[in-house]
C-alpha cells in the first residue's frame, strides 16, 4: 500500500498577506472601529490601505483589509473578534 500524501493543517503559507472582507451598515465610525480591531491582531497593518466600497443604496459599506497573517491562531482570533462585533454583518 502506497503512503498517502501528508495533508497540511492549513492551505495558507505563513507569513503571507491575507485579504479579509467585512461588511456592515454605513456608520461614520465603521472604518475607524474595525481598523482598531485589525490593528490588535496585526500591529503592522497600514490603516491607509483599507479599501472601502459603499453599497449601491449607500446603506452598507464593504471593507477589505490586507493583513499580514503569521499563524492560523492569529487569523482565527481576528475572525472571531470581527464576526462577533455588533457593527459587522458579514466577514469573508
Amino acid at each position: 500500500m502506497a503512503d498517502l500524501p501528508e495533508i497540511p493543517d492549513s492551505l495558507i503559507e505563513y507569513p503571507s498577506d491575507f485579504p479579509i472582507k467585512v461588511m456592515g451598515a454605513h456608520h461614520p465610525d465603521f472604518v475607524a472601529v474595525l481598523t482598531e480591531v485589525v490593528l490588535r491582531h496585526d500591529p503592522g497593518f497600514d490603516p491607509e490601505s483599507v479599501e472601502k466600497r459603499p453599497s449601491s443604496g449607500g446603506n452598507y459599506v464593504g471593507l477589505t483589509f490586507i493583513v499580514r497573517a503569521t499563524s492560523r491562531e492569529q487569523l482565527d482570533a481576528l475572525y472571531r473578534e470581527l464576526t462577533s462585533h455588533p457593527m459587522v454583518k458579514y466577514v469573508l
